[in-house]
Protein backbone atom coordinates (compact mmCIF):
# COMPACT_ATOMS: atom_id res chain seq x y z
CA UNK A 1 0.00 0.00 0.00
CA UNK A 2 1.28 3.50 -0.91
CA UNK A 3 1.18 5.66 2.22
CA UNK A 4 1.67 8.96 0.41
CA UNK A 5 -1.13 10.78 -1.37
CA UNK A 6 -0.56 11.31 -5.07
CA UNK A 7 -0.16 14.76 -6.62
CA UNK A 8 -3.69 14.41 -8.01
CA UNK A 9 -5.08 13.61 -4.56
CA UNK A 10 -3.24 16.52 -2.97
CA UNK A 11 -4.63 18.83 -5.68
CA UNK A 12 -8.09 17.46 -4.95
CA UNK A 13 -7.66 18.27 -1.25
CA UNK A 14 -6.85 21.88 -2.20
CA UNK A 15 -9.95 21.97 -4.42
CA UNK A 16 -12.16 20.81 -1.56
CA UNK A 17 -10.66 23.40 0.82
CA UNK A 18 -11.18 26.16 -1.75
CA UNK A 19 -14.82 25.11 -2.17
CA UNK A 20 -15.39 25.22 1.58
CA UNK A 21 -13.73 28.64 1.89
CA UNK A 22 -15.94 30.02 -0.87
CA UNK A 23 -19.28 28.45 0.02
CA UNK A 24 -19.39 27.93 3.79
CA UNK A 25 -20.41 31.22 5.44
CA UNK A 26 -17.78 32.46 7.87
CA UNK A 27 -20.29 33.01 10.66
CA UNK A 28 -21.45 29.40 10.40
CA UNK A 29 -17.92 28.06 10.15
CA UNK A 30 -16.79 30.09 13.15
CA UNK A 31 -19.74 28.90 15.20
CA UNK A 32 -18.96 25.27 14.40
CA UNK A 33 -15.24 25.79 14.96
CA UNK A 34 -16.15 27.21 18.37
CA UNK A 35 -17.81 23.90 19.12
CA UNK A 36 -21.50 24.73 18.73
CA UNK A 37 -23.68 22.02 17.27
CA UNK A 38 -25.03 22.42 13.74
CA UNK A 39 -28.76 23.15 13.70
CA UNK A 40 -31.24 21.39 11.46
CA UNK A 41 -31.26 24.40 9.12
CA UNK A 42 -27.43 24.39 9.00
CA UNK A 43 -27.39 20.75 7.92
CA UNK A 44 -30.08 21.25 5.28
CA UNK A 45 -28.37 24.37 3.89
CA UNK A 46 -24.98 22.71 3.54
CA UNK A 47 -26.36 19.50 2.01
CA UNK A 48 -28.26 21.49 -0.62
CA UNK A 49 -25.12 23.53 -1.30
CA UNK A 50 -23.06 20.39 -1.81
CA UNK A 51 -25.73 18.72 -3.93
CA UNK A 52 -26.03 21.75 -6.22
CA UNK A 53 -22.28 21.40 -6.85
CA UNK A 54 -22.60 17.66 -7.56
CA UNK A 55 -20.95 16.70 -4.26
CA UNK A 56 -24.01 15.81 -2.20
CA UNK A 57 -23.61 12.03 -2.29
CA UNK A 58 -20.04 11.38 -3.52
CA UNK A 59 -20.03 7.71 -2.49
CA UNK A 60 -23.23 6.79 -4.36
CA UNK A 61 -23.23 5.21 -7.84
CA UNK A 62 -22.82 7.85 -10.55
CA UNK A 63 -26.25 7.13 -12.00
CA UNK A 64 -27.84 8.24 -8.71
CA UNK A 65 -25.78 11.40 -8.23
CA UNK A 66 -22.41 10.03 -7.15
CA UNK A 67 -19.13 11.61 -8.21
CA UNK A 68 -17.19 8.59 -9.38
CA UNK A 69 -14.36 9.57 -7.05
CA UNK A 70 -11.92 6.94 -5.87
CA UNK A 71 -12.28 5.69 -2.30
CA UNK A 72 -9.23 7.77 -1.33
CA UNK A 73 -10.76 10.96 -2.71
CA UNK A 74 -13.96 10.21 -0.83
CA UNK A 75 -11.89 9.84 2.32
CA UNK A 76 -10.11 13.15 1.70
CA UNK A 77 -13.44 14.88 1.08
CA UNK A 78 -14.94 13.52 4.30
CA UNK A 79 -11.86 14.46 6.33
CA UNK A 80 -11.75 18.03 5.00
CA UNK A 81 -15.44 18.51 5.72
CA UNK A 82 -14.94 17.39 9.32
CA UNK A 83 -11.81 19.46 9.89
CA UNK A 84 -13.24 22.67 8.36
CA UNK A 85 -15.56 22.13 10.23
CA UNK A 86 -18.74 22.11 8.14
CA UNK A 87 -22.24 20.92 9.11
CA UNK A 88 -22.23 17.11 9.11
CA UNK A 89 -24.29 15.25 6.51
CA UNK A 90 -27.47 13.60 7.73
CA UNK A 91 -26.00 10.10 7.88
CA UNK A 92 -29.38 8.39 8.19
CA UNK A 93 -30.23 9.42 4.63
CA UNK A 94 -26.89 9.90 2.88
CA UNK A 95 -24.89 7.04 4.39
CA UNK A 96 -27.53 4.58 5.56
CA UNK A 97 -30.88 4.31 3.82
CA UNK A 98 -29.74 5.90 0.52
CA UNK A 99 -27.17 3.20 -0.32
CA UNK A 100 -29.64 0.49 0.78
CA UNK A 101 -32.28 1.79 -1.64
CA UNK A 102 -29.68 2.26 -4.40
CA UNK A 103 -28.50 -1.34 -3.96
CA UNK A 104 -31.63 -3.29 -3.06
CA UNK A 105 -34.60 -1.02 -3.88
CA UNK A 106 -36.80 -1.31 -6.96
CA UNK A 107 -36.80 1.17 -9.84
CA UNK A 108 -39.73 3.18 -8.48
CA UNK A 109 -38.13 3.52 -5.04
CA UNK A 110 -34.83 4.65 -6.54
CA UNK A 111 -36.51 7.23 -8.76
CA UNK A 112 -38.60 8.67 -5.93
CA UNK A 113 -36.42 8.57 -2.83
CA UNK A 114 -32.82 8.95 -3.97
CA UNK A 115 -33.02 12.48 -5.45
CA UNK A 116 -34.88 13.67 -2.35
CA UNK A 117 -32.32 12.10 -0.01
CA UNK A 118 -29.42 13.62 -1.97
CA UNK A 119 -30.96 17.10 -1.70
CA UNK A 120 -32.20 16.58 1.87
CA UNK A 121 -35.76 17.29 0.85
CA UNK A 122 -36.73 14.56 3.33
CA UNK A 123 -35.21 14.19 6.81
CA UNK A 124 -34.68 10.51 7.67
CA UNK A 125 -34.19 8.75 10.99
CA UNK A 126 -33.28 5.17 11.88
CA UNK A 127 -35.69 2.67 13.45
CA UNK A 128 -33.44 -0.20 14.52
CA UNK A 129 -32.86 -0.32 18.30
CA UNK A 130 -35.64 -1.30 20.67
CA UNK A 131 -35.92 -1.78 24.43
CA UNK A 132 -34.19 -5.14 24.84
CA UNK A 133 -32.90 -5.18 21.26
CA UNK A 134 -29.90 -2.89 20.89
CA UNK A 135 -26.64 -4.71 20.30
CA UNK A 136 -28.71 -7.91 20.03
CA UNK A 137 -30.69 -6.34 17.21
CA UNK A 138 -31.96 -9.65 15.82
CA UNK A 139 -34.21 -10.03 18.88
CA UNK A 140 -36.36 -7.04 17.84
CA UNK A 141 -40.08 -7.38 18.47
CA UNK A 142 -41.74 -4.66 16.37
CA UNK A 143 -44.22 -6.60 14.20
CA UNK A 144 -45.47 -5.95 10.68
CA UNK A 145 -48.44 -8.07 9.66
CA UNK A 146 -49.45 -8.05 6.01
CA UNK A 147 -53.09 -7.10 5.43
CA UNK A 148 -53.98 -6.72 1.76
CA UNK A 149 -51.86 -3.99 0.22
CA UNK A 150 -50.56 -2.75 3.60
CA UNK A 151 -48.49 -3.87 6.55
CA UNK A 152 -49.89 -3.14 10.02
CA UNK A 153 -46.98 -2.18 12.25
CA UNK A 154 -46.98 -2.35 16.04
CA UNK A 155 -44.06 -1.90 18.40
CA UNK A 156 -41.50 0.53 19.76
CA UNK A 157 -38.11 1.89 18.68
CA UNK A 158 -35.73 3.76 20.95
CA UNK A 159 -32.59 5.93 20.80
CA UNK A 160 -33.97 7.36 17.55
CA UNK A 161 -31.54 10.19 16.87
CA UNK A 162 -33.11 13.47 15.67
CA UNK A 163 -36.42 11.68 15.17
CA UNK A 164 -38.18 14.86 16.30
CA UNK A 165 -37.32 16.37 12.89
CA UNK A 166 -37.91 13.31 10.72
CA UNK A 167 -40.19 13.08 7.70
CA UNK A 168 -39.41 9.37 7.22
CA UNK A 169 -38.04 6.47 9.24
CA UNK A 170 -36.49 3.28 7.90
CA UNK A 171 -37.37 0.36 10.14
CA UNK A 172 -36.46 -3.23 10.76
CA UNK A 173 -39.67 -5.12 11.54
CA UNK A 174 -40.49 -8.75 12.20
CA UNK A 175 -42.62 -10.19 9.42
CA UNK A 176 -42.20 -13.91 10.22
CA UNK A 177 -41.99 -14.88 13.92
CA UNK A 178 -41.85 -18.62 13.16
CA UNK A 179 -38.32 -18.80 11.75
CA UNK A 180 -34.81 -18.11 13.07
CA UNK A 181 -34.65 -14.52 14.33
CA UNK A 182 -32.43 -13.18 11.54
CA UNK A 183 -34.56 -14.80 8.83
CA UNK A 184 -37.89 -13.20 9.70
CA UNK A 185 -37.00 -9.51 9.49
CA UNK A 186 -37.98 -7.01 6.77
CA UNK A 187 -36.87 -3.47 5.90
CA UNK A 188 -39.69 -0.91 5.68
CA UNK A 189 -39.81 2.79 4.78
CA UNK A 190 -42.41 4.58 6.91
CA UNK A 191 -43.81 8.10 6.57
CA UNK A 192 -43.59 9.72 10.02
CA UNK A 193 -46.89 11.56 9.39
CA UNK A 194 -48.77 8.24 9.29
CA UNK A 195 -51.49 8.00 11.97
CA UNK A 196 -50.45 5.87 14.92
CA UNK A 197 -46.86 7.10 15.22
CA UNK A 198 -45.87 8.86 18.45
CA UNK A 199 -42.46 10.42 19.11
CA UNK A 200 -41.40 11.04 22.71
CA UNK A 201 -38.14 12.80 23.67
CA UNK A 202 -35.38 11.23 25.76
CA UNK A 203 -33.18 13.68 27.65
CA UNK A 204 -29.56 12.54 27.70
CA UNK A 205 -27.08 12.94 30.55
CA UNK A 206 -25.67 16.11 28.98
CA UNK A 207 -29.10 17.75 29.09
CA UNK A 208 -29.66 17.53 25.34
CA UNK A 209 -32.56 16.23 23.27
CA UNK A 210 -31.15 14.33 20.35
CA UNK A 211 -32.70 10.88 20.88
CA UNK A 212 -36.30 9.74 21.11
CA UNK A 213 -38.69 6.87 21.59
CA UNK A 214 -40.94 6.10 18.63
CA UNK A 215 -44.16 4.13 19.14
CA UNK A 216 -46.16 2.38 16.39
CA UNK A 217 -49.81 1.62 17.09
CA UNK A 218 -51.61 -0.08 14.17
CA UNK A 219 -49.60 1.98 11.66
CA UNK A 220 -50.57 1.25 8.04
CA UNK A 221 -47.58 1.06 5.70
CA UNK A 222 -48.09 0.41 1.97
CA UNK A 223 -46.56 -2.86 0.76
CA UNK A 224 -44.74 -0.82 -1.89
CA UNK A 225 -42.62 0.63 0.94
CA UNK A 226 -40.91 -2.72 1.48
CA UNK A 227 -37.27 -2.58 0.36
CA UNK A 228 -36.09 -5.70 -1.45
CA UNK A 229 -37.64 -9.01 -0.45
CA UNK A 230 -39.77 -9.78 2.57
CA UNK A 231 -37.78 -11.43 5.38
CA UNK A 232 -34.45 -10.37 3.85
CA UNK A 233 -34.11 -7.24 5.96
CA UNK A 234 -31.29 -8.63 8.09
CA UNK A 235 -29.05 -8.82 5.01
CA UNK A 236 -29.83 -5.20 4.15
CA UNK A 237 -29.20 -4.14 7.76
CA UNK A 238 -25.75 -5.77 7.73
CA UNK A 239 -24.95 -3.92 4.52
CA UNK A 240 -26.10 -0.64 6.08
CA UNK A 241 -24.14 -1.17 9.30
CA UNK A 242 -21.01 -2.01 7.31
CA UNK A 243 -21.27 1.37 5.57
CA UNK A 244 -21.90 3.13 8.89
CA UNK A 245 -18.90 1.58 10.63
CA UNK A 246 -16.50 2.41 7.83
CA UNK A 247 -17.12 6.13 8.38
CA UNK A 248 -17.76 5.98 12.10
CA UNK A 249 -14.06 6.38 13.02
CA UNK A 250 -14.55 10.14 12.49
CA UNK A 251 -10.86 10.84 12.17
CA UNK A 252 -11.47 14.39 10.99
CA UNK A 253 -13.48 15.17 14.12
CA UNK A 254 -10.73 13.84 16.37
CA UNK A 255 -8.13 15.86 14.46
CA UNK A 256 -10.20 19.02 14.80
CA UNK A 257 -10.69 18.36 18.51
CA UNK A 258 -6.94 17.88 19.07
CA UNK A 259 -6.41 21.22 17.36
CA UNK A 260 -8.87 22.74 19.84
CA UNK A 261 -7.13 21.04 22.78
CA UNK A 262 -3.85 22.64 21.78
CA UNK A 263 -5.50 26.06 21.40
CA UNK A 264 -7.09 25.85 24.85
CA UNK A 265 -3.94 24.43 26.46
CA UNK A 266 -2.04 27.45 25.15
CA UNK A 267 -4.49 29.67 27.08
CA UNK A 268 -5.01 27.70 30.28
CA UNK A 269 -2.30 28.32 32.90
CA UNK A 270 -0.72 25.75 35.23
CA UNK A 271 1.93 26.91 37.68
CA UNK A 272 2.29 30.24 35.97
CA UNK A 273 2.83 28.92 32.46
CA UNK A 274 0.59 27.56 29.64
CA UNK A 275 -0.48 23.95 30.09
CA UNK A 276 0.79 23.14 26.59
CA UNK A 277 4.34 23.59 27.95
CA UNK A 278 3.83 20.88 30.58
CA UNK A 279 5.85 17.80 29.56
CA UNK A 280 3.39 15.20 30.87
CA UNK A 281 0.45 16.86 29.15
CA UNK A 282 2.37 17.10 25.87
CA UNK A 283 3.16 13.38 26.12
CA UNK A 284 -0.54 12.59 26.55
CA UNK A 285 -1.48 14.66 23.50
CA UNK A 286 1.32 13.08 21.47
CA UNK A 287 0.17 9.57 22.43
CA UNK A 288 -3.36 10.29 21.18
CA UNK A 289 -2.00 11.81 17.96
CA UNK A 290 0.13 8.71 17.31
CA UNK A 291 -2.84 6.42 17.79
CA UNK A 292 -4.93 8.66 15.56
CA UNK A 293 -2.33 8.43 12.81
CA UNK A 294 -2.32 4.62 13.16
CA UNK A 295 -6.12 4.61 12.88
CA UNK A 296 -5.95 6.82 9.80
CA UNK A 297 -3.58 4.37 8.09
CA UNK A 298 -5.86 1.48 9.09
CA UNK A 299 -8.86 3.24 7.59
CA UNK A 300 -6.95 3.83 4.36
CA UNK A 301 -6.12 0.11 4.28
CA UNK A 302 -9.81 -0.76 4.65
CA UNK A 303 -10.65 1.75 1.91
CA UNK A 304 -8.00 0.30 -0.40
CA UNK A 305 -9.42 -3.20 0.14
CA UNK A 306 -12.98 -2.14 -0.76
CA UNK A 307 -12.32 -2.42 -4.50
CA UNK A 308 -11.52 -6.11 -4.07
CA UNK A 309 -14.58 -6.97 -2.04
CA UNK A 310 -17.76 -8.48 -3.44
CA UNK A 311 -20.52 -5.93 -3.98
CA UNK A 312 -22.75 -5.53 -0.94
CA UNK A 313 -20.40 -7.43 1.40
CA UNK A 314 -19.30 -5.33 4.39
CA UNK A 315 -15.70 -5.58 5.54
CA UNK A 316 -15.55 -7.07 9.06
CA UNK A 317 -12.32 -5.10 9.56
CA UNK A 318 -14.50 -1.98 9.68
CA UNK A 319 -15.27 -3.07 13.25
CA UNK A 320 -11.66 -2.11 14.11
CA UNK A 321 -12.40 1.41 12.91
CA UNK A 322 -15.53 1.59 15.05
CA UNK A 323 -13.72 0.43 18.20
CA UNK A 324 -10.60 2.55 17.91
CA UNK A 325 -12.39 5.56 16.48
CA UNK A 326 -14.81 5.71 19.41
CA UNK A 327 -11.98 5.21 21.92
CA UNK A 328 -10.06 8.14 20.43
CA UNK A 329 -13.14 10.36 20.37
CA UNK A 330 -13.52 9.67 24.08
CA UNK A 331 -9.81 10.19 24.71
CA UNK A 332 -9.93 13.64 23.13
CA UNK A 333 -12.82 14.71 25.36
CA UNK A 334 -10.88 13.41 28.37
CA UNK A 335 -7.99 15.67 27.36
CA UNK A 336 -10.40 18.59 27.05
CA UNK A 337 -11.55 17.91 30.60
CA UNK A 338 -7.94 17.82 31.77
CA UNK A 339 -7.26 21.17 30.10
CA UNK A 340 -9.99 23.00 32.00
CA UNK A 341 -9.77 21.03 35.26
CA UNK A 342 -12.12 22.40 37.98
CA UNK A 343 -13.59 24.90 35.49
CA UNK A 344 -15.63 21.97 34.14
CA UNK A 345 -17.86 22.04 37.22
CA UNK A 346 -20.34 24.74 36.02
CA UNK A 347 -23.12 23.27 33.91
CA UNK A 348 -24.51 24.99 30.84
CA UNK A 349 -27.83 23.95 29.28
CA UNK A 350 -27.89 22.94 25.64
CA UNK A 351 -28.79 25.33 22.85
CA UNK A 352 -32.01 25.10 20.83
CA UNK A 353 -30.71 22.12 18.82
CA UNK A 354 -29.75 20.05 21.85
CA UNK A 355 -26.10 20.96 21.41
CA UNK A 356 -23.51 19.00 23.32
CA UNK A 357 -20.34 20.57 21.87
CA UNK A 358 -18.44 23.35 23.68
CA UNK A 359 -17.36 26.68 22.22
CA UNK A 360 -13.92 28.24 22.46
CA UNK A 361 -14.18 31.62 24.12
CA UNK A 362 -15.03 33.12 27.52
CA UNK A 363 -17.80 30.56 28.08
CA UNK A 364 -15.98 27.46 26.84
CA UNK A 365 -15.21 25.95 30.26
CA UNK A 366 -18.82 25.48 31.36
CA UNK A 367 -19.84 23.38 28.35
CA UNK A 368 -16.98 20.91 27.99
CA UNK A 369 -18.37 18.61 30.69
CA UNK A 370 -21.61 17.98 28.74
CA UNK A 371 -19.49 17.07 25.69
CA UNK A 372 -17.46 14.65 27.79
CA UNK A 373 -20.59 12.93 29.08
CA UNK A 374 -22.28 12.82 25.68
CA UNK A 375 -19.24 11.22 24.04
CA UNK A 376 -19.54 8.18 26.33
CA UNK A 377 -22.22 7.00 23.90
CA UNK A 378 -19.92 6.61 20.89
CA UNK A 379 -18.67 3.21 22.05
CA UNK A 380 -22.30 2.01 22.15
CA UNK A 381 -24.08 3.25 19.02
CA UNK A 382 -23.39 1.69 15.64
CA UNK A 383 -22.99 -1.64 17.46
CA UNK A 384 -21.34 -1.64 20.89
CA UNK A 385 -17.58 -2.09 21.04
CA UNK A 386 -18.05 -5.43 22.81
CA UNK A 387 -20.09 -6.72 19.88
CA UNK A 388 -17.49 -5.38 17.44
CA UNK A 389 -14.78 -7.34 19.26
CA UNK A 390 -16.82 -10.51 18.77
CA UNK A 391 -17.14 -9.75 15.07
CA UNK A 392 -13.37 -9.32 14.77
CA UNK A 393 -12.72 -12.54 16.67
CA UNK A 394 -15.03 -14.57 14.42
CA UNK A 395 -14.82 -12.91 11.01
CA UNK A 396 -11.25 -11.57 11.02
CA UNK A 397 -9.26 -13.81 13.37
CA UNK A 398 -11.35 -16.96 12.80
CA UNK A 399 -11.57 -17.78 16.51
Amino acid sequence: MELKFTDEELAFRKEVRAFIDKNLPKALRDRLAAGHHATRDDIVFWQKTLNAHGWGVPHWPVEFGGTGWSAVKQYIFQEEMMMAPSPPPLAFGITMVGPVIATFGNAAQKAHYLPRIANLDDWWCQGFSEPGAGSDLASLKTRAVKNGDHYIVNGQKTWTTLGQYADWIFCLVRTDPTVKQQLGISFLLIDMKTPGITVKPIQTIDGGHEVNEVFFDDVKVPVENLVGEENKGWDYAKFLLGNERTGIARIGISKQRIRRIKELAAIEQRGGRPLIEDQRFREKVAAVEIELKALEITQLRVIAAEARRAKGKPDPASSVLKIKGSELQQATTELLMEVIGPHAAPYAPEDDHGSNEPPIGPEWAETIAPTYFNTRKVSIYGGSNEIQKNIIAKAVLGL
